[in-house]
């Protein structure tokens, strides 16, 4: 299947992610004026937006269990307007305690409605079966376009304007989201489903993955990818500046990386659709470890820091299709947000440890060193992590079994 012919609920969800996860990646550029405003140092900020992905995670298994409930459509649309909510109330705070509750907790509840794990489960119902992890990783892109698309702009607002204004204009985007919501409408392909799961609940759906050892596998691997990106993400600038690097050095690594993020989530989109998922996600952590590995080997100088910022956003959030697509094959679709928004809050705990973790061995050690080997062995085991996974459909196993069952009862 074409991308262009791909349903029209995934442009719309491309479009939601676009705006929900660029304002979310351009809340960094924020850090100053706003500690300005309030007269405190960079943690007051800093330990809000930790915050905000934190409750980010929290959030997202019970708007998975709504989403799954209720439809996408209704979620994303609650979602899109707690918000533009929090966003507004961020803009006029002139407590701390109103600003930790807006940009904390509503918009950490608007995003965990707005993000992958809601547009992911409202495209798997429209899209085969065969081409869900291309539909995935070209959904998941849009998630780094987001970034180029909104960051200049707020970039914009804040040399012509104050930061008050700005998050007033992200408030009025939220409605554009809240419209594109309002178009989506969830039409099932023709997959074939069997009767035992179109008639099971959420409950039996929850009790059945968490006895399941490949849905466990599932959630460590994607420990591993939130590790890695969280500690990447907020400790290379670091790093480089302790090799004696210039600022715009880090800065362009971490451009690279969202660059080739948006090539990379398609390229393991598309190969996850082509070959074996397991194999794919496998394949993908092998070359996180010898990019690591790679990078903290040679000499880190303003080309190898370049080469390892493209290298690794190639294969930065190539794990988002792949994992989902794997929770959706095994599991089906029919509760894929719920199910796979516990594997991402999984995914958060790694994020929050992957930050944490970094800083806090750096003061032990006076070195970044033994994290960067750690995460070089938790990508290797995570590769080998995923090769036992059995990605067999359930339905599939529980109707071979049915039909084996009757032939075993004739031969006795």
């Amino acid at each position: 299947m074409s991308i262009f012919r791909f349903p029209l609920l995934v442009w719309l969800g491309i479009g939601i992610l676009i705006i929900s996860l660029g304002i979310r990646q351009s809340f960094g550029i924020f850090m100053m004026p706003i500690s300005m405003t309030f007269d405190a140092g960079r943690e007051f900020f800093s330990f809000a937006i930790a915050l905000q992905n934190l409750l980010f995670g929290v959030f997202q298994p019970f708007v998975g269990m709504a989403a799954d409930r209720f439809g996408s459509k209704k979620i994303i649309i609650g979602g899109a307007v707690t918000y533009g909510l929090g966003l507004l109330l961020t803009s006029i705070s002139t407590s701390h305690e109103l600003f930790y509750f807006s940009i904390s907790m509503l918009i950490g509840l608007g995003l965990s409605a707005t993000s992958y794990v809601v547009v992911l489960g409202a495209v798997a119902k429209v899209v085969p079966a065969e081409h869900t992890a291309k539909a995935f990783g070209l959904t998941t892109a849009a998630g780094s376009f987001g970034m180029f698309a909104v960051i200049p702009g707020a970039q914009s607002l804040l040399t012509h304007f104050d930061w008050q204004t700005a998050l007033q204009v992200f408030a009025l985007l939220c409605c554009v989201m809240l419209a594109f919501a309002s178009f989506m409408k969830a039409t099932k392909t023709n997959t074939v489903v069997s009767e035992v799961t179109n008639e099971q609940t959420l409950k039996q759906a929850l009790v059945e993955a968490c006895t399941n050892r490949n849905y466990w596998l599932i959630h460590m691997g994607f420990f591993v990818c939130g590790f890695h990106v969280m500690f990447i993400a907020t400790h290379l600038p670091s790093y480089l500046a302790d090799k004696n690097l210039d600022a715009s050095t880090a800065a362009l690594a971490l451009a690279y990386v969202g660059i080739f993020n948006i090539f990379g989530s398609y390229f393991w989109g598309v190969m996850g659709d082509r070959f074996n998922k397991r194999y794919v996600m496998s394949a993908l952590y092998f070359v996180r470890t010898a990019v690591i590995a790679a990078f903290v080997t040679l000499p880190v100088t303003d080309n190898t820091a370049a080469l390892f910022g493209a290298a690794i956003g190639f294969c930065w959030l190539g794990t988002v299709p792949l994992t989902s697509g794997l929770v959706r094959q095994i599991f089906g679709a029919r509760y894929l947000s719920t199910l796979y928004g516990l594997v991402f809050f999984t995914h958060q705990v790694g994020s929050f440890l992957g930050a944490w973790v970094g800083g806090r061995i750096y003061d032990y050690y006076g070195s970044y060193e033994p994290i960067w080997w750690s995460t070089v062995v938790l990508a290797f085991v995570a590769a080998l992590l995923h090769l036992p996974i059995d990605d067999r459909p359930i339905a599939q196993i529980k109707q071979m079994l049915a039909e084996r069952m009757p032939e075993e009862g004739t031969v006795r």
